[in-house]
């Protein structure tokens, strides 16, 4: 297993891999996401019913799964050309083969 320094070689803090426009949509991302832990947060305290609050959970889940495809799209983009040997069949093969792994995890 790789640790996190090792990992955080491969982009070292300023190097740019997301634009500015890329960094204000994932923050925006993340303001919603804030918004409906907030919003769970005071369902459960209004004691609201369980399918309600589930609901908000299953909107929290999507929101926090789309920050990380997005946030992983911009990766993949910065990385397999700088960080992965082989043609890009190879390359697309290696990626596709660690998420299928990743999502079988989730």
């Amino acid at each position: 297993m790789t640790s996190k320094t090792d990992l955080s070689t491969l982009h070292p803090v300023g190097t740019g891999y997301l634009d500015d426009a890329s960094k204000r949509a994932l923050r925006n991302r993340l303001a919603r996401l804030e918004g409906h832990f907030r919003a769970v947060r005071t369902m459960l305290d209004e004691e609201r019913c369980a399918d309600e609050i589930l609901l908000q959970v299953a909107a929290v889940k999507a929101a926090l799964n789309r920050f990380s495809a997005v946030l992983l799209e911009h990766e993949l983009h910065s990385c397999m050309d700088t960080c992965m040997e082989g043609d890009p069949g190879e390359r697309l093969e290696k990626v596709t083969k660690v998420l299928a792994t990743l999502l079988k995890q989730s």
